[in-house]
């Protein structure tokens, strides 16, 4: 059971982990599950044609894999690149992805009744990628379905077919 059948299901039974990480001011959570390793940021091979968001490809132990700066995507100013950048790397859909963030924060248990659906708000992310908000030690997490939107047709990185199977 992923961290979205957790929050459909209404089970408290099961604690599910989330990763936590920063983009500008926000802070988001993932279903750890879709993470595979995290690592310092370097600079990818930049791929022609690639929209501004691919910043290309880096050759993990022989897999090439696209790197998506999640700041591009969402529109956030100016992202930097230093030491509390990193890249998440994901599995999603049977293919390796990567995903730069400010900066990862934690693993944290996630229990049903911590996720609260989410309002309508103008958040850098399209709404229609967010499960909900957990509120976990006073933190406001913004829980996103990762595979969902890693595979949505605005990335061009999953082939429409292989995400439906």
């Amino acid at each position: 059971m992923g961290l979205m059948e957790l929050i459909e299901s209404g089970s408290t039974a099961d604690v599910k982990e989330c990763l936590s990480f920063r983009l500008g001011a926000e802070e988001y959570g993932i279903d750890i599950l879709a993470v595979r390793e995290i690592r310092e940021f370097e600079r990818p091979t930049r791929i022609a044609n690639a929209p501004e968001f691919i910043l290309g490809v880096v050759n993990l132990r022989g897999v090439i894999v696209p790197i998506v700066d999640l700041r591009i995507k969402f529109g956030m100013p100016e992202p930097r690149y230093d030491g509390s950048t990193v890249v998440i790397i994901l599995n999603v859909a049977n293919r390796v992805l990567g995903i730069v963030v400010d900066s990862v924060s934690d693993v944290l248990p996630l229990k049903n009744e911590d996720i609260r659906p989410a309002p309508e708000f103008s958040a850098a992310i399209d709404a229609s990628f967010v499960k909900g908000l957990a509120s976990i030690s006073g933190r406001l997490l913004i829980l996103v379905d990762i595979e969902m939107l890693m595979t949505s047709p605005s990335m061009a990185l999953v082939d429409s077919a292989k995400a439906a199977a």
